[in-house]
């Protein structure tokens, strides 16, 4: 975190090469999306419209239904998913965040509309049960094939009820014990937070791993072979040998949609955004890290890291990193490399090492003159300035996104065939940190 750098990397938007299907076509990425995504927000608005949306039930009961339905893609494309969403709403992809509190008695009513059996297996949940049952493997009784991890719901209208006692304090990924391979891929996962049950505001049971609780991100990593779900919709045979993903997704989204608000009201079945919105760290008004939750539901490693800000590794898969005596072994990681299955709880500040400042501390280089700079496109969210909460001036043919000379640093897979849509770059698994003056923006 000491790493961090006032002037890092800035985003300049070009117009992007979309694909739809196999058919290029070229679109901006919106003005709209910028100002629902970055426009400035009140208290009340940023705590639904930016960060971890929690659902924490009714004294730990939750009612999920496995469904169908569609997602969109940056490139215009539709494509047939499965999701498990609380039975009162509708489809959505991933399923909801579950917030629970560590040692707290949870129970998951799963119902199924699918066409055909699905479960949900919790790793890292000890003594999980299903309709009272020991949850355990199923094997077809004649070829005493595996055919579940766990009981399962039967296909179309059946339901299973999963209980266990919330484990250790962290994250951890839920996703279908059926079909894994399969389901998985189709979209039934989810993020379990468990909460230290005598502390808030922490990743753990350990001081150390404070965080602000205003800035809190859940970033489940995905990817979709949109082949895959084309045969699963048309009910055909998947022929796996020729796997090839080709979107990878933050929450469900792939960028430019990371950057859109909760419950974006054009991504009806993507509810999560991917911005992470913070201000410079300050001992005496701003000295609590946020925290990013890292969950991989994909089938390799995500190696994901933001320009501009190392990270400091607190947990994973749930357990705090401690050594066998208490001593801390948390770590300082510029790209973190988050495998499948695995979860990886990090804090996250922004410091302002250098403090330039056009008057007491200017920046030791002559920038170019903005006739000898390239301003691609029609969107922009750089400030035309080195320095923090300074605007600079810009042509008047260019839209500016950037309010009050904030930062916006790119944070991204560094595997870069993960950040495309449909290997049209500059999409997929990526999204933007967002740092404000530390006065904030004005409210619009």
């Amino acid at each position: 975190m000491r790493l961090n750098r006032s002037r890092g990397a800035r985003i300049r938007v070009p117009l992007k090469t979309r694909i739809r299907g196999r058919a290029p076509v070229v679109v901006g990425v919106g003005a709209v999306v910028a100002a629902t995504a970055f426009g400035a927000t009140s208290g009340a608005q940023a705590a639904t419209s930016e960060g971890l949306l929690c659902e924490k039930g009714n004294q730990g009961t939750f009612s999920l239904t496995a469904r169908d339905g569609y997602v969109s893609t940056p490139d215009g494309n539709s494509i047939y998913s499965w999701g498990y969403s609380l039975s009162s709403g509708h489809f959505q992809l991933p399923g909801p965040v579950l917030c629970v509190t560590s040692d707290q008695t949870v129970t998951v009513v799963l119902h199924n509309e699918l066409p055909e059996a699905t479960s949900i297996v919790f790793p890292g949940q000890k003594g999980v049960t299903a309709d009272g049952n020991a949850a355990q493997p199923q094997f077809d009784p004649t070829s005493h094939a595996l055919t579940s991890m766990v009981q399962p719901a039967a296909a179309s209208s059946g339901s299973v009820t999963y209980q266990f006692k919330a484990g250790s304090p962290g994250t951890y990924l839920y996703t279908s014990g059926t079909d894994v391979t399969k389901q998985q891929e189709m979209g039934l996962f989810g993020a379990l937070v468990v909460r230290p049950k005598d502390a808030t505001g922490q990743v753990n049971d350990r001081a150390d791993s404070v965080f602000n609780p205003q800035h809190e991100y859940v970033f489940l990593l995905s990817e979709i072979d949109p082949d895959v779900h084309l045969a699963v919709e048309r009910k055909e045979p998947v022929d796996w040998t020729a796997y090839n993903a080709r979107y990878y997704m933050i929450n469900g989204r792939s960028m430019p949609d990371t950057l859109a608000p909760n419950n974006a009201s054009w991504l009806p079945n993507q509810p999560y955004g991917a911005l992470v919105h913070i201000k410079p760290w300050d001992a005496a008004t701003n000295k609590d890290p946020a925290v990013i939750r890292y969950l991989n539901a994909g089938r390799v490693s995500f190696p994901f890291h933001p320009h501009g800000s190392d990270e400091r590794v607190v947990n994973k898969d749930g357990h705090a990193l401690v050594g066998t005596s208490g001593q801390d072994l948390s770590y300082l990681k510029y790209d973190l490399d988050v495998m499948p299955g695995q979860t990886v709880d990090a804090l996250m500040d922004w410091r302002d090492v250098e403090h330039w400042n056009a008057t007491t501390n200017p920046v030791p280089t002559q920038l170019p003159v903005i006739t000898d700079q390239l301003l691609v496109g029609t969107d922009t969210w750089f400030n035309e300035s080195p320095y923090l909460g300074q605007q600079g001036s810009f042509p008047s043919n260019i839209t500016v996104n950037n309010e009050c000379g904030e930062y916006y640093h790119v944070a991204h897979s560094h595997a870069l065939q993960q950040a495309t849509n449909y290997g049209a770059t500059f999409g997929g698994m990526m999204t933007v940190f967002r740092i404000d003056p530390p006065a904030g923006c004005p409210v619009k």
